[in-house]
């Protein structure tokens, strides 16, 4: 029904209504940053060869959306993320006191399967998807030799 909405408000135009129906999951987003997260699950990456891991705890509100495909869909994405691009942090939020560059931390770098989106973003949409606050409580990369 969004999308119809979208539709009719940007008088057929699919781009400008995409762009619409953005906008509001960036602000339904934002609405949800204050509820708290104690529900989730521990998702875990390991890339063919065995030579490097990720582990990754994401959180949600319920458990019921941390059952479902689409959020577990989300943290295997972030977990081969993290396994690929090697971050030093969740966010500058979370660890003020490291003074690390803008890319070094995982919410700020590109999206491996779409760099045209940052990690925040990724999580962002998955918020107004499934209409809970979702967070990245934390993670660890390994790699044999390291």
């Amino acid at each position: 029904m969004d999308c119809r909405n979208a539709l009719v408000e940007c008088g057929g135009n699919l781009d400008k209504a995409e762009n619409l129906l953005l906008e509001k999951g960036i602000a339904s987003a934002s609405k949800k940053t204050g509820r708290d997260t104690n529900q989730g699950i521990i998702e875990t990456y390991i890339h063919s060869g065995g030579r490097v891991a990720s582990i990754v705890e994401m959180n949600c509100e319920t458990d019921f959306v941390a059952r479902t495909d689409e959020f577990k869909s989300l943290c295997h994405d972030i977990a081969m993320q993290i396994a690929a691009m090697s971050p030093k942090a969740v966010s500058p939020e979370i660890t003020p006191e490291l003074e690390l560059k803008k890319d070094e931390f995982l919410i700020n770098q590109p999206f491996i399967k779409d760099p045209s989106k940052t990690i925040q973003d990724l999580i962002n949409e998955h918020v107004g998807k499934l209409g809970e606050n979702i967070k990245i409580r934390r993670f660890e990369r390994f790699s044999l030799g390291e």
